[in-house]
């Protein structure tokens, strides 16, 4: 049953942890499908391009995990978050896994072999979506890193302009469904006009961050309807009972989802190749991917936890896979160039079931060790810098936001591709 949480108590969300290991599986498939050259399979190829939803369901989860402490502090009457606690938390969770990736492909990848200092600085910044039209070898997919790191930054300005107070810091009316229609909207505009028109070649400007607003968007809305739908009852409206009911029903919610993917996989939403040819089509990609990533991680907030889908999604193995999610996202396209190397698989040339199943035994196993002497060891010092314990408003362990990885949905994207010497 659901109830509310009190002010300060900690809400777990078991599993969006399992879920996150379904997306980064997911983004993984798509890669070796893209190698093996799967995509040009007239039956199932369309629908193994379109496993770069993924990054859709991570860059929900984020926007639903890391507006969540706002949204519920607001809600109890707290101050919100410390920015610079958050921010610190954030750049131990990403940075150091990161730099060690990208260190080992720029060295290790016989295509990154002429990079020089410009290209080793703007990567280890993550700075290559601005400042280049192509990614190094087996760093493709982090043009979403950066386009997350960018939400980071930003999301503490939205949650100010979206949750006011009155006098005396007293709640006030937030503005959480205006906010997620105007983030849509930019992504909208951006797709279809300015990114076409200030598009001056050598960047990647459709791959920055409001191409995806409307991903994030969508899950803070999903984290304003739970914040709601824990309060007492009598103030719950009727928007907010029709999402947590429908929430309840994991079934009804994923058969959605699966015919919303049925349909993303169609001409509507443009060719299985890694770029949609219209800019309508990119428009209607995006916004199927926001809406299957919703239906996906709506029962993960809102299941009951003694049914059938909660136990399943709960259970320890699922939830470690997700855990080092980050990890898999990280090394894997490094781990697929050096697989199809060992076993001798060049591009488009079949053997994309060897290369998922190698590329993903050997990306869990490396991602497990990240996680025990990279990942832990940096997130012990999320307290120091601000000389106290993590802010009790925000998600446990099981709930807290990690990064969204994988590949894209919109125009000219490298994301799928694993290695960039193939742009």
């Amino acid at each position: 049953m659901l109830h509310r949480d009190r002010p300060g108590s900690p809400v777990a969300f078991p599993a969006l942890d399992s879920l996150r290991a379904v997306a980064a599986v997911a983004v993984l498939a798509t890669h070796a499908a893209f190698w093996a050259g799967a995509y040009a399979h007239p039956v199932y190829g369309t629908a193994l391009s379109r496993l770069d939803v993924g990054v859709a369901v991570f860059f929900v989860l984020s926007g639903f995990l890391l507006s969540r402490p706002w949204i519920a502090r607001h809600r109890d009457g707290m101050p919100p978050p410390s920015t610079t606690h958050y921010l610190w938390k954030r750049a131990l969770r990403l940075v150091p896994v990161y730099v060690v990736t990208a260190v080992a492909a720029l060295t290790l990848l016989p295509g990154n072999r002429g990079a020089g200092t410009g290209q080793w600085v703007s990567t280890l910044l993550l700075a290559d979506i601005y400042a280049d039209d192509r990614l190094p070898d087996g760093l493709t997919q982090m043009w979403s890193l950066a386009t997350e790191v960018a939400f980071y930054l930003v999301l503490p300005l939205l949650m100010w302009l979206s949750l006011s107070r009155g006098r005396g810091g007293r709640r006030g009316a937030d503005r959480l469904g205006l906010l997620a229609l105007a983030m849509t909207g930019t992504t909208v505009v951006w797709l279809m006009d300015l990114s076409v028109r200030w598009d001056g070649g050598g960047t990647m400007i459709r791959l920055w961050l409001p191409s995806y607003l409307v991903w994030f968007a969508a899950g803070i809305l999903l984290a304003s309807y739970d914040v709601r739908s824990r309060a007492d009852c009598a103030a719950t409206d009727r928007a907010t009972a029709v999402v947590r009911e429908l929430g309840r029903s994991p079934g009804l919610c994923w058969l959605a989802a699966g015919a919303l993917f049925v349909i993303a996989a169609t001409p509507l939403a443009g060719p299985p190749d890694l770029a949609p040819t219209t800019l309508g089509a990119a428009l209607t990609k995006n916004l199927l991917y926001a809406a299957i990533a919703g239906f996906v991680i709506l029962p993960g907030i809102f299941a009951p936890a003694d049914g059938r889908f909660a136990r399943v999604l709960a259970s320890p193995a699922l939830r470690h896979v997700g855990h080092l999610s980050y990890g898999i996202f990280c090394v894997h396209l490094l781990l697929l160039e050096l697989v199809a190397d060992w076993r001798d698989m060049p591009l488009f040339e079949g053997r994309g079931v060897e290369l998922f199943v190698l590329t993903l035994a050997a990306s869990l196993v490396v991602s497990e060790v990240l996680h025990r002497v990279v990942e832990r060891p940096a997130l012990r010092l999320r307290d120091v810098r601000s000389g106290r314990r993590t802010s009790p408003a925000t998600s446990a362990p099981s709930a807290t936001a990690t990064s969204s990885w994988g590949s894209s949905s919109a125009p000219a994207q490298p994301s799928a591709e694993p290695s960039g010497r193939h742009q």
